[in-house]
């Protein structure tokens, strides 16, 4: 596995740092138990850290050193992918490992894994977690460049398998990158649903130190412009006047960034700083008490590639109320365990948080219910799906095409 430009076991809700970490480090963990064995690669970013480290049972985190700085912004490893490649490479033979399949993990990370699947001649399947054009075209946040999107459509053309987290995303890579259906496969994301299991209110409420009878609503993730934190405080804001609610908010920094200082503001220009809790990075094992002291998570984000903090508070019994994006028309089942607003205003959120918090005892009796709704999401289940994937890919049916080579003619000419 390759997740060159962000560390499975970085710091939660810091800039790049997210689901796609919990991703590879849960779908890792789960492959690992069920026998396969898994390297994942990612950059060296912290002196701390061994070069080589045993995560789980047949599960290795390698550090690669490329490049002149460990603190090297995203983009600024997109001229060193080629040195990563090289470095892998060479770790790669001197254990003599001898890999079956690539699993490459957001775009810079397939262009480490085209090289090693022309020098290897073994199958590479990728999934881009985001996408390049779907972000440029909702023009929040600043624009991609043009090279990613160039080496996006370039990944599309020429690996084996392509993993999309929902039907949606697939249909934005055959519309927007020409992706042929038959290289797609729908494989949506997990849950951990040993450590993300509801606790019983008042005692998650105590831990936290929370008041065991404000209603508390939930926000989990990065602070960026695409997460729409700025509409839920503005919803936040008109809710105060006739339901007090207090907003918990689990990740970024306090007051480091550029984004923290421009939501510090908002609350201010709106005074509702004393509705607001900053609860700064959390580590996941404390996740679930958050979930489960809410009475609502809230997902306000103009884009997500499926929406892993829902599927979490899901699976501890917490009811979520969301925008349509990523896989939540698949997870929210209305009145049940969530519910949608299609208009993206801190008025239609305001009416659908209204709901779900006018029905708080009904959605504390049917905790288990709201569970069960996601009770499929298993990694077990996820990492099943995936594995079988690997073995089509290493062992295509008579017929199928899964070559690994790429003629030379059609490769990638987008920088390299």
């Amino acid at each position: 596995m390759l997740s060159i430009h962000s560390c499975p076991v970085g710091e939660l809700g810091t800039k790049d740092t997210g689901g796609m970490s919990v991703y590879i480090r849960e779908l890792a963990r789960v492959l690992g138990k069920q026998g396969h064995s898994v390297d994942i690669f990612t950059r060296h970013h912290d002196p701390d850290h061994a070069k080589i480290m045993l995560l789980d049972e047949n599960v290795r985190l390698i550090h690669v050193i490329a490049g002149d700085s460990e603190d090297l912004s995203k983009l600024s490893i997109y001229p060193h992918v080629q040195s990563y490649a090289r470095v892998l490479d060479d770790f790669s033979k001197s254990q003599g490992n001898s890999y079956d399949v690539i699993h490459s993990h957001y775009w810079l990370s397939g262009l480490v894994g085209k090289f090693l699947q022309n020098w290897w001649n073994i199958p590479h399947m990728i999934m881009f977690h985001t996408l390049g054009i779907i972000k440029n075209n909702l023009g929040v946040g600043k624009p991609e460049p043009e090279f990613r999107i160039c080496n996006e459509k370039a990944l599309v053309k020429h690996c084996h398998r392509i993993i999309a987290a929902t039907g949606k995303e697939k249909e934005a890579l055959m519309d927007l990158y020409n992706a042929s259906p038959d290289t797609i496969r729908v494989v949506p994301c997990g849950v951990n649903q040993d450590l993300f299991a509801p606790v019983e209110k008042r005692a998650a409420r105590q831990r936290l130190n929370f008041s065991p009878h404000e209603k508390i609503l939930l926000y989990v993730g990065r602070i960026e412009p695409l997460k729409g934190l700025d509409r839920v405080i503005q919803t936040v804001a008109q809710l105060k006047q006739t339901l007090p609610v207090k907003l918990v908010i689990v990740g970024g920094d306090h007051h480091d960034s550029e984004e923290m200082r421009e939501v510090i503001e908002l609350s201010k220009v709106l005074a509702v700083e004393d509705s607001l809790v900053f609860s700064g990075r959390v580590d996941q094992t404390e996740l679930p008490y958050y979930y489960s002291a809410a009475d609502a998570l809230v997902v306000a984000s103009l884009y997500e590639s499926f929406g892993l903090v829902a599927l979490e508070a899901l699976s501890c019994g917490t009811p979520v109320v969301s925008t349509p994006v990523g896989g939540m028309k698949s997870l929210i089942e209305p009145a049940k365990n969530g519910l949608l607003f299609v208009e993206d205003t801190p008025n239609a959120m305001g009416k659908a948080l209204v709901r779900v918090l006018n029905q708080t005892e009904f959605y504390e009796t049917r905790t288990e219910a709201i569970r069960r709704s996601v009770s499929g999401y298993s990694w077990r289940n996820i990492a099943s799906a995936i594995a079988s994937e690997y073995e089509f890919l290493i062992h295509p049916k008579d017929g199928d095409q899964a070559s690994s080579e790429v003629p030379v003619e059609k490769r990638m000419s987008c920088g390299f």
